[in-house]
């Protein structure tokens, strides 16, 4: 029986991997992605300043955060947060970077009160990952008192272009999908809830810290896809879902891999790289709503492109891959574990009522005092 049952089990994990969701995702925002990190990154490019250029389309992924279905101030509004915080967290990682004791530590902090922030505020996917993402990798950049302004100004240019192009399109195409219903964007949260979305941004912010801390400690160089691909697999809905995304981030990781290998040996050529990561852009847009699995493969390539386009290291295929794949493949494993913890409901529960009952028996004290 239990044979059968993992048969039946591997066949349709199996199915899962090369099935195609619908999806109600509006055609054009695939668009919107590629050309909101691509302009930057050409730009950089026409300049003969490619770390800038990436350093702005980097921040141009804040366009994923702009509601469809809502009046263009509240869409503006919206983007103006996002990217204040997409700034905010490029900061934090660089501003730390200088021990990485510290900077995990603080990153730990900063991913704690990130996602319980995405969790208050209801936030639609992709949530807290683009913002836990951005302080990740800026936590890994060297640290250089002297550059950092300048860094920080690229960075905010290209969250500039991005509230741009979200205005203009707002303006032409977006008020043709504004919906006729009232939407809250803030909604009252009862305090059992408050306590539950505090203790699993605690989870996850340890987790944050504890990936980030474990690929210093190694000494691999530049660990940021350690704690992107704990969180990714973290973000399951569900314990199933979260083993579930382990089997298909790390099956989507080694296809990626191997993605960007062949990508990478076919030609180092900054315009060659920029045009491949606009091109990977719209198709990750394109399957993420739809198969999580194919679009890991194209998340893999993209992000590995987007830290190391502009490093030496990318001039060495073999030894950038197979670092990349030790990080990814030690973060999978943390995120299975932090997302066994994040959705053990016993677990949360039972602390969920020891924190009630402490509260209650304060209050009971000062009353009678």
């Amino acid at each position: 029986m239990r044979n059968n049952f993992f048969v039946q089990l591997l066949k349709q994990e199996s199915k899962n991997l090369f099935q195609l969701k619908e999806s109600n995702r509006l055609w054009h925002i695939p668009f919107m992605a590629m050309f909101a990190i691509g302009v930057p990154l050409l730009v950089g490019w026409y300049f003969d300043n490619l770390q800038a250029g990436l350093l702005a389309c980097l921040a141009g992924l804040v366009i994923l955060y702009l509601p469809s279905n809502l009046p263009t101030p509240q869409r503006m509004f919206i983007m103006l947060v996002c990217s204040f915080g997409f700034m905010f967290s490029y900061v934090v990682g660089v501003i730390f970077s200088f021990n990485f004791v510290v900077s995990a530590v603080v990153f730990g902090l900063f991913a704690t009160a990130i996602h319980w922030l995405s969790l208050y505020f209801s936030m639609p996917p992709p949530g807290s990952f683009f913002f836990i993402m951005i302080a990740s990798m800026a936590s890994n950049t060297p640290f250089d008192f002297d550059t950092i302004a300048t860094r920080i100004g690229y960075f905010v240019l290209g969250t500039v272009f991005a509230c741009t192009l979200a205005l203009v399109y707002s303006f032409v195409v977006g008020r043709k999908y504004i919906s006729k219903t009232p939407v809250r964007i803030i909604l009252p949260v009862p305090l059992k809830t408050q306590v539950d979305y505090f203790i699993r941004a605690v989870i996850v912010g340890a987790f944050m810290s504890l990936s980030l801390l474990i690929g210093n400690l190694l000494n691999f160089n530049n660990p940021y896809w350690i704690p992107i691909s704990c969180l990714a697999i973290m973000q399951g809905i569900s314990l199933y879902h979260v083993w579930q995304r382990v089997l298909h981030r790390i099956a989507g990781t080694f296809i990626g891999i191997g993605l960007c290998w062949v990508l990478i040996s076919f030609s180092q050529d900054p315009l060659y790289l920029c045009i491949c990561i606009m091109l990977l852009q719209f198709i990750i847009e394109i399957f993420i709503s739809r198969n999580y699995a194919l679009a890991v493969i194209f998340i893999t390539t993209l992000t590995v492109l987007l830290a190391e386009a502009g490093s030496p290291l990318i001039h060495s295929p073999n030894e950038l891959i197979q670092a990349r794949l030790t990080d990814i493949v030690i973060g999978s494993l943390l995120g299975g574990l932090g997302g066994w913890l994040l959705h053990h409901e016993y677990l949360r529960h039972h602390t969920v009522d020891q924190i009630r009952s402490t509260r209650i028996g304060l209050k009971r004290k000062r009353k009678k005092r």
